[in-house]
């Protein structure tokens, strides 16, 4: 079964970090955010080497329970194991734009957001997923760096954003003479106009720091660098990962593995024990 550790293993033994082009669709931004995507699914399913299609979506299939998109998230499910969500920056320091959806520190099978295949992966009888995000910067086509950081490193619990969004709405439905209309938005006014012909959507767009700025006070990334790949879990995930696996990362010296303790995302006064691994070239 994949693991964080193993694709992290699988992007330290590769040479050549060019994202795949698709020229399929006319917004370059969501392109590259899709060879970004590949480049991820690669790297949990130890495809990077595979040049023949049938054989990489067989051992796609054998490495996800779920494969979502822009509008389902997450992007991918590991069986029986994380959530991944891969998330392209636009800029070396700019916030990671999550949309509509709240940050998260696990992927919650009841969430509003979750599809009916999300909720049926893996048998459907899980409450909870930890969620894996994958934040890429690129240059051009190229990929500069990788962070992967679980969820509850940096996102606070749901009821944290949940209070916000539900206050927010609550005052916009509370509004007189305006007739709204059931959604999953914040609000959506009918009928605006005296014709009676305009409605009107309110959306939430949730952004979060991206994990470079995060924690730069565990690590800096290291500027001029051609490729970095950082990777940040709770102490007792990474113990609880195959010991196989972790020993394999403790042993290549050109990784660095470091005992390092972050803010509790939930109250700051806490510190919390995690693994750090770097990798750079």
């Amino acid at each position: 079964m994949s693991n964080i550790i193993q694709a992290f293993l699988n992007i330290v033994n590769r040479t050549d970090y060019e994202l795949l082009s698709n020229d399929s669709g006319r917004n370059r931004v969501n392109n590259v955010g899709k060879g970004l995507e590949v480049f991820v699914q690669d790297a949990f399913a130890g495809t990077f080497a595979c040049t023949n299609e049938a054989e990489r979506l067989s051992r796609l299939e054998e490495t996800f329970s779920y494969q979502g998109n822009q509008n389902n998230p997450p992007d991918l499910i590991l069986k029986n194991s994380d959530a991944i969500e891969v998330k392209k920056l636009q800029s070396k320091s700019s916030a990671i734009a999550l949309n509509s959806s709240y940050p998260k520190a696990k992927l919650c099978r009841i969430s509003k957001m979750a599809t009916k295949a999300c909720m049926e992966c893996d048998g459907g009888d899980w409450v909870d997923k930890d969620i894996i995000y994958a934040v890429g910067y690129t240059d051009d086509s190229r990929l500069k760096s990788l962070y992967l950081v679980y969820g509850d490193c940096f996102c606070a619990d749901s009821e944290v954003y949940e209070r916000i969004k539900n206050i927010i709405a609550d005052g916009v439905n509370s509004i007189s003479d305006i007739e709204f209309t059931q959604t999953k938005e914040l609000g959506k006014v009918k009928k605006v106009d005296p014709l009676g012909i305009t409605d009107l959507r309110i959306r939430g767009m949730w952004h979060i720091d991206n994990p470079n700025k995060i924690f730069s006070y565990l690590h800096s990334t290291q500027n001029g660098s051609d490729f970095e790949l950082t990777c940040l879990m709770i102490k007792e995930k990474y113990d609880g990962l195959p010991q196989t696996d972790r020993e394999a990362v403790e042993n290549n010296s050109n990784v660095s593995v470091s005992d390092v303790r972050i803010k509790n995302p939930n109250n700051p006064a806490q510190l919390v024990d995690t693994k750090l691994l770097v990798f750079g070239v």
